[in-house]
């Protein structure tokens, strides 16, 4: 059954397409998560130097103005990204127990081909042990020690 082993290889790449996928999804959400912690910092800054230095203060409304806009944005970008994330980990487990399907079918086709060779290789002795049984009945007889 060549067909059920190139279904789980075929599986099973899919399965690591989605895991890379996924995994790319959670390196752009650490990402957006690192620019937001930065651009809080950077926030925070430009506070402390407006109070620190009046004669910058006039151009912090600006700065804050852009810095909030931005803000959304990056959050915006998070919250899609993190639906994105949960959706393709519906996905990939969902692949998971496919792959999971095929394999244990798999499995269940080799037990199987396994126990019918088991009754094969029975049979064969069965039958190797009648034979030479029956060659020491006949030989027993023809030599006249048979009971």
């Amino acid at each position: 059954m060549n067909s059920l082993k190139t279904v789980i290889r075929l599986h099973k790449w899919q399965l690591d397409e989605k895991r890379r996928a996924l995994a790319d999804l959670q390196s752009l959400g650490d990402r957006l998560r690192g620019e937001a912690e930065k651009l809080e910092q950077e926030i925070l800054h430009e506070q402390r130097t407006a109070l620190e230095h009046g004669e910058v203060a006039f151009g912090y409304a600006s700065f804050a103005r852009a810095a909030r806009e931005r803000q959304q944005r990056l959050a915006q970008s998070i919250r899609e990204v993190e639906r994105q994330i949960a959706a393709a980990t519906e996905v990939m487990a969902e692949a998971f127990q496919e792959l999971k399907r095929y394999e244990l079918a798999e499995e269940e086709r080799q037990r199987r081909e396994t126990e019918k060779l088991k009754r094969r290789e029975a049979a064969l002795l069965d039958e190797t042990a009648l034979v030479g049984y029956r060659r020491r009945q006949q030989r027993d007889q023809e030599s006249g020690t048979g009971l």
